[in-house]
């Protein structure tokens, strides 16, 4: 099996704090973070060196062990920001278990997860407080210590009062961090010096959905440090990047990500949010980011609907032939050819890693096509999470790269065209799902001595080595005359109209059968601008058109019936994918009359 070896020199750890050190030891000097402070009538910015970094670590590591704290459970909450950051390193480098909390969570779902996981304490922005308030004051949980990341000094003794009514303990980051501070200059090194057990539980993470069925999964220092030693083997980034934080740090891909750019010195900065990304990439002079797939894909249209505003399209098409050609040569023009295009995302982006799916092949061409470095990584939370990737010596469009240098894929059960369910081994597999033995014996397999680990995703090896994804197995249509459809090979060919901003393939119950049914979100802003006269039944048609011309490329068992348009986003999770069972039990109860909430047609 083909994998990815060692491009460049990484020094193998056991522990994630080994790695964060690195960095810091290595770029004392370097800016790690650069934080937007908004201002009545300015905006400021505050730099924090790796150096400022690290001593801010122990200081909070030091205050929190001070607390009692040592070996004990700590959630965190709260939007991307420095203090997580700190607050996440802090607890990896040896305090406790670290839980990142999904941001997104109503009330109900925070509680039942610090309950489930059995949490001390919780660090939180203060956007949260009166979650945090009722959660105390109904002592549903063990949790007894409650932090806030930036809650303004003047509230905190009233805020101390009230908490200790209800037989609990309010902190301020910023308080903790005096306290260790204190106990450092006193000559306390217990935070420096502890020891840490590489195989004992680090992290228990949530995995997508509802409280009900979300698992808590259990994660090693070991783990999660192979995954980075691993990364750090292939993908080439330098000490004068800048990276855009923007996906979720509560996420293992987002979490690994950034533990990565930290041991390689890199400049980290925050998103103002989805639709400042642009402004941001040229503020910060972004050179690097991770995202999800759909981010990707609606950038690529919008520049491409902008270079076809302009009239350009075929100039950029020539010219996309004109520098490949010369690339078979070692003459690599592409930035300079399409630098108007390139300065419109900041001018400095030159690496764009892309996960949590498949992203679709015609927009990986065309950012390459553009000179910007564009990979893909594959895995899961329970991966901790990267089980194979791409870089910039190895890709094959459409697929998700090759194994990494310290994991084995295998695909089970294969069918004549070689697809089946991936599964893997390696030191970046989970422990197991937190007291949950039957739903880890489910997707723990060993075979001749050796746990293997089922991701429950269909996909195919090729020969050269390069790992496709086809589907989730879960996800597998299957049509009463037993033929299967992968749902998401369907959208892909969807998703390359330009109008179309999401799509999901399902099949619509009727009778003792299944009718193939697509459910388009159109993209109202693209629509309104090229169709300004069109009525919602005549976009209806037009898209019907559309949808028989894929027809006419497929054999008939995947011919798409039926369709449902709407401008409204479909429910997904915090890393952009859809729920399919929720979208499609909604469309089931409208297409039985039930009254559902949506403004679809």
């Amino acid at each position: 099996m083909k994998k990815i070896q060692s491009l460049y020199l990484a020094n193998q750890y056991d522990l994630v704090k080994s790695y964060i050190w690195e960095g810091i030891r290595k770029f004392p000097n370097n800016i790690a973070f650069k934080i937007k402070q908004k201002q009545v009538k300015k905006v400021t910015y505050e730099e924090i060196t790796y150096q400022t970094f690290g001593k801010q670590i122990k200081e909070f590591g030091t205050g929190l062990l001070n607390l009692g704290l040592q070996g004990k459970r700590i959630a965190i909450i709260g939007k991307n920001c420095y203090e997580w950051v700190v607050a996440y390193t802090t607890i990896l480098g040896g305090v406790g278990v670290v839980v990142p909390l999904d941001k997104g969570m109503q009330q109900i779902e925070i509680q039942s997860c610090m309950a489930r996981s059995y949490t001390d304490a919780i660090i939180f922005e203060q956007e949260y407080l009166e979650q945090m308030k009722e959660i105390c004051k109904q002592k549903l949980t063990k949790t007894k210590q409650f932090i806030c990341m930036n809650e303004e000094e003047k509230n905190v003794p009233e805020l101390k009062k009230e908490f200790q009514q209800m037989d609990a303990q309010f902190f301020t980051m910023q308080e903790i961090m005096q306290i260790g501070e204190k106990e450092i200059e006193n000559g306390n090194k217990t935070y420096e010096t502890i020891e840490i057990d590489p195989d004992a539980l680090a992290s228990i993470i949530f995995t997508s959905g509802t409280t009900s069925i979300s698992k808590a999964v259990m994660l090693s220092n070991r783990n999660i440090a192979s995954n980075l030693y691993a990364l750090k083997s292939i993908e080439k980034i330098y000490d004068t990047d800048v990276n855009l934080a923007f996906l979720p740090m509560h996420h293992t891909f987002g979490s690994t990500a950034q533990l990565f750019f930290l041991s390689e010195g890199v400049m980290n900065v925050f998103c103002d949010g989805l639709r400042h990304i642009q402004s941001n990439l040229k503020e910060y002079k972004v050179s690097i980011f991770v995202c999800v797939p759909l981010l990707l894909e609606a950038m690529y249209k919008k520049i491409m609907a902008e270079v076809d505003k302009q009239g350009k399209t075929l100039l950029v098409k020539i010219m996309s032939k004109v520098t490949s050609f010369l690339r078979v040569f070692g003459i690599d023009i592409r930035r300079k050819v399409f630098k108007q295009i390139l300065d419109g995302l900041g001018g400095n982006i030159r690496f764009v890693i892309s996960g949590a799916s498949a992203i679709d092949k015609k927009v990986a061409k065309g950012f390459d096509a553009l000179g910007i470095l564009t990979v893909q990584g594959y895995g899961l939370t329970e991966t901790s999470p990267v089980l194979s990737a791409e870089n910039e010596f190895c890709i094959k469009f459409g697929s998700v790269g090759v194994p990494m240098k310290n994991v084995e894929i295998a695909i089970d059960e294969p069918n004549r065209k070689g697809i089946g369910e991936i599964i893997a081994k390696g030191p970046n597999i989970m422990m197991g799902y937190y007291e949950n033995e039957e739903a880890t014996k489910e997707v723990m397999e060993e075979r001749d001595g050796e746990k293997w680990f089922h991701t429950g995703d269909l996909g195919y090896l090729d020969k050269d080595g390069f790992l496709f994804i086809t589907g989730r197995k879960k996800n597998v249509i299957v049509l009463k005359n037993g033929k299967n459809i992968y749902p998401e090979e369907l959208e892909s060919l969807v998703n390359n109209f330009a109008y179309v901003a999401e799509s999901m393939v399902f099949g619509m119950p009727k009778g003792d059968d299944l009718v193939l049914s697509v459910k388009i979100v159109y993209n109202k802003e693209y629509v309104e601008e090229k169709f300004p006269q069109i009525t919602k039944e005549e976009l209806k048609q037009m898209i019907w058109k559309d949808i028989k011309q894929i027809n006419h490329t497929l054999p008939n068992y995947k011919h798409i019936k039926n369709l449902i348009l709407t401008e409204e986003p479909m429910i997904k999770t915090t890393t952009a994918k859809i729920k399919r069972f929720e979208e499609i039990q909604k469309e089931i109860a409208k297409q039985k009359g039930l009254r559902v909430s949506t403004s679809e047609s």
